[in-house]
């Protein structure tokens, strides 16, 4: 639970960041995390497009630099983007400045106003300078799809179980979970769409 849906306790060391969105509105967002990459982003987009949905993609400034057409492709289809870091830095392995250097570092690829941590984790003076120039980003509902213990199914039975109004929704745009999204994202996408929920972006 801790993991699919963040406790309370998680929401109150970052209380500026956004952890769910109008709990009126039956919306979600989705978001994806760690691309792109050619291995999974195209069909991420194709997806998305089949749908006609659009998403925030939180991307890592060095995919960003090894594939720019991607990123261009994500933006030209009116995708929403996000930065994660040049390097997918974990938080506590670094200093500060190292983190937040590496952060505006991507951002000179990215262009982005919003931020999401890798890891979900970010010292509190990380967090302080941050989100003076960036709006943060956590979630409301982590798929798991990242994990080798995980299945396509279990993906969706976690979207299934955990989202509510106003859920922002992590799938992940990397190798690790690729494979499970192929069948997972389009049966989730149908569930929610079934259970009356409109897709927006994180603006």
């Amino acid at each position: 639970m801790v993991i699919e849906q963040p406790a309370r306790w998680m929401r109150w060391l970052y209380p500026k960041a956004m952890w769910r969105m109008k709990k009126d509105e039956r919306t979600v967002y989705l978001t994806f995390d760690d691309g792109p990459i050619p291995e999974s982003t195209p069909f991420i987009l194709e997806t998305l497009a089949e749908f006609g949905i659009k998403a925030t993609f939180f991307m890592v400034g060095e995919n960003v630099k090894r594939h720019p057409e991607l990123y261009e492709r994500i933006v030209a289809e009116g995708h929403q983007v996000g930065n994660h870091t040049f390097n997918h830095l974990g938080a506590f392995k670094h200093w500060t400045i190292t983190y937040i250097i590496n952060t505006f570092k991507a951002n000179e690829l990215i262009h982005a106003h919003l931020f999401r941590p890798p890891h979900g984790w970010m010292r509190p003076s990380e967090y302080y300078w941050l989100r003076k120039e960036f709006r943060v980003v956590m979630w409301d509902v982590v798929t798991r799809d990242y994990s080798k213990w995980m299945t396509a199914d279990g993906v969706v039975n976690n979207v299934k179980r955990y989202v509510r109004n106003g859920s922002i929704i992590t799938f992940h745009d990397s190798l690790k979970s690729i494979d499970k999204l192929r069948t997972a994202l389009p049966e989730s996408i149908r569930w929610l769409k079934e259970q009356g929920y409109a897709f927006k972006t994180i603006e």
